[in-house]
């Protein structure tokens, strides 16, 4: 059937009206913490529209508030505006570097299984552990989901952190972690290589099959699912990881501060003896 030119808008406005019914309205981000009660209130109906049962919603959200000390550390970020000698200095210790190559030995099977599937080397991965917290000890200790729900209701970047929260609870729902064991770093970073929400629901895998990918608990989740992320991002298997390769750039999309992918390089170059 030939429709009228002058029927389009008005089919156009059914067609988005119909799309629209049943979705909630995208919470409103304030700056007024007096505010935050009406902005979850807003966001569990959100998260319930996006398929986010109401048992996980109520969960997880019931009695959040509002985190003032996420805000302080949100607004004071230096960790990576120091010089690459100075940075390295502390995250490429001689006593971290002597640790590395112990779990490097004792993970070496689970290593050389993760490098024959994601195609990742050992001494990147234990690289990345040991900088982000220390091979598992430095995972934090703060609640993902009050951490999250106090960005997201921040204008400054509220949709990202929104995409993170509805993340959080998709953890939730598919039965990963639950929200008590949902703890970590100020900004919602998760587990023993700190992934957002949204990465670990995308690249986080069940490596010891034991039904949940845990990247709280689980070093051989936690190793296998950094490999993922990396082969997600483009690692290239069998290259180099020094500075201006390929795989230097894949090091860049885990985190965009140069020195920290200078940082893992010399990491990885301590543990194979090559520096």
């Amino acid at each position: 059937m030939k429709i009228s030119k002058l029927r389009l808008p008005a089919l156009a406005l059914s067609v988005a009206l119909a799309a629209g019914l049943g979705q909630a309205e995208a919470a409103t981000c304030g700056n007024n913490p007096a505010q935050f009660g009406a902005w979850l209130k807003e966001f569990k109906a959100e998260a319930v529209s996006a398929g986010i049962s109401r048992s996980v919603v109520d969960q997880a959200l019931s009695g959040v508030t509002y985190d003032p000390r996420v805000m302080k550390l949100d607004r004071n970020q230096k960790h990576f505006s120091q010089p690459f000698e100075v940075y390295a200095k502390r995250v490429v210790s001689p006593g971290r570097v002597a640790r590395g190559k112990k779990l490097m030995q004792q993970y070496k099977s689970t290593l050389d299984r993760i490098e024959k599937q994601y195609g990742v080397p050992a001494p990147i991965l234990i690289a990345i552990w040991g900088m982000e917290t220390d091979f598992g000890a430095g995972s934090g200790n703060m609640s993902t989901i009050r951490s999250l729900a106090t960005l997201a209701f921040d204008c400054r970047r509220s949709d990202f952190f929104e995409d993170q929260l509805m993340a959080a609870l998709k953890i939730v729902q598919r039965g990963d972690l639950s929200p008590a064991q949902m703890k970590g770093g100020w900004a919602g970073e998760i587990g023993q290589t700190q992934f957002l929400p949204t990465s670990y629901v995308r690249f986080a895998v069940d490596f010891d099959r034991n039904g949940h990918a845990d990247l709280r608990n689980s070093p051989i989740d936690v190793l296998a699912s950094t490999a993922n992320y990396l082969k997600g991002y483009g690692w290239q298997r069998g290259g180099s990881w020094e500075e201006g390769s390929h795989n230097f750039g894949v090091l860049r999309e885990w985190n965009k501060a140069g020195v920290y992918a200078k940082s893992a390089a010399l990491f990885a170059d301590k543990l194979v003896g090559k520096r």
